[in-house]
């Protein structure tokens, strides 16, 4: 099998890309290792990919059109779109970037699966297409037409454009709606690195919404656990969306708490209103995806957050 992996040099698209490449299947990965958040980080992912046989590296944006050219002799049997600008609150200053990204780079990317004659075109969607809905748990059942972030809205046009390629050209897509996922390797500005490094620090960490946050914490390798799963998906349809979470909500302060214990230091909190496009919780309903591909998240916060730490002290040699 041969699959393209788009963002490889990301949090999940390594992770993804290296338990595919453990499968001794072949990935070309595709990143163009953007200095949204710390570069180096991602040249660490990507060296640790290198080492594999059969991962080829493309340093390109997914949104080049010359993109194309470079597989017209090559045959790939699936997709995985997994780049995209993330950050709710960054698609306040630079929205243009997100345009970009995942909207012309969904359309990039469904064009090039056109020419290849993919069996699948996988692509990461995110929670925040919930917005303000207040009917929990969130259920790919629900309207989402109600985005309160430019990533949101971005978000979801990926799912619509998915819906139209997919019915015009007869291609197979399934977007997956990710519920804040972190562990080993993670990125830089999401919760888990942040607190942990100003912990650490002895920084203070901010609290939003006054600490009245639930967020459904999903561990990396239940999330690479769910994106492995839609490919042994068998069933006959078009397009489908599925939600990857852990499906069981943690009180952001509490959150810490876990933090707090692994680290054996107390955190200094500055409490703050609720942050323009954030959300007040999240909560993923999974039938679909226990029903449709077994996914069946497994770790707890508990077991985790200490992984974390533990590739946190030893990737900045602490």
């Amino acid at each position: 099998m041969k699959i393209i992996v788009t963002g490889a040099a990301g949090f999940i698209g390594f992770h993804t890309s290296l338990s595919l490449l453990k499968r001794q299947i072949t990935v070309y990965g595709i990143d163009d290792l953007n200095s949204y958040y710390d570069v180096s980080l991602k040249k660490s992912r990507l060296a640790i990919l290198k080492k594999f046989k059969d991962f080829f590296f493309i340093k390109k944006k997914i949104e080049d059109k010359s993109l194309a050219s470079l597989f017209k002799r090559k045959k790939v049997d699936v997709i995985i779109n997994l780049a995209a600008q993330a950050g709710v609150r960054h698609s306040l200053k630079n929205p243009y970037v997100y345009i970009d990204s995942n909207v012309l780079g969904q359309v990039n990317m469904l064009e090039l699966a056109k020419q290849l004659k993919v069996q699948k075109f996988i692509y990461a969607s995110s929670s925040s297409v919930y917005g303000g809905n207040k009917e929990m748990p969130f259920s790919v059942k629900q309207r989402v037409d109600n985005p309160i972030s430019l990533y949101a809205a971005t978000k979801k046009s990926t799912e619509l454009i998915a819906e139209c390629y997919s019915h015009l050209f007869k291609i197979q897509c399934v977007g997956l709606r990710f519920f804040t996922v972190y562990g080993p390797w993670g990125r830089p500005d999401m919760a888990t690195f942040i607190f942990t490094k100003n912990i650490l620090e002895n920084k203070a960490i901010q609290i939003f919404n006054y600490g009245k946050m639930k967020r459904d914490f999903t561990y990396i390798d239940d999330i690479v656990q769910g994106v492995l799963g839609v490919l042994k998906i068998k069933k006959k349809f078009c397009h489908k969306i599925y939600n990857l979470g852990n499906s069981h909500p943690e009180v952001l302060l509490e959150f810490i708490e876990v933090i707090e214990k692994n680290l054996n230091l107390k955190a200094k909190k500055t409490l703050l209103p609720i942050q323009p496009g954030d959300v007040s919780e999240t909560f993923a309903d999974i039938s679909e995806s226990k029903k449709d591909f077994n996914f069946s998240p497994k770790t707890k916060v508990s077991t985790g957050i200490p992984k974390f730490i533990n590739w946190y002290k030893d990737y900045y040699k602490l």
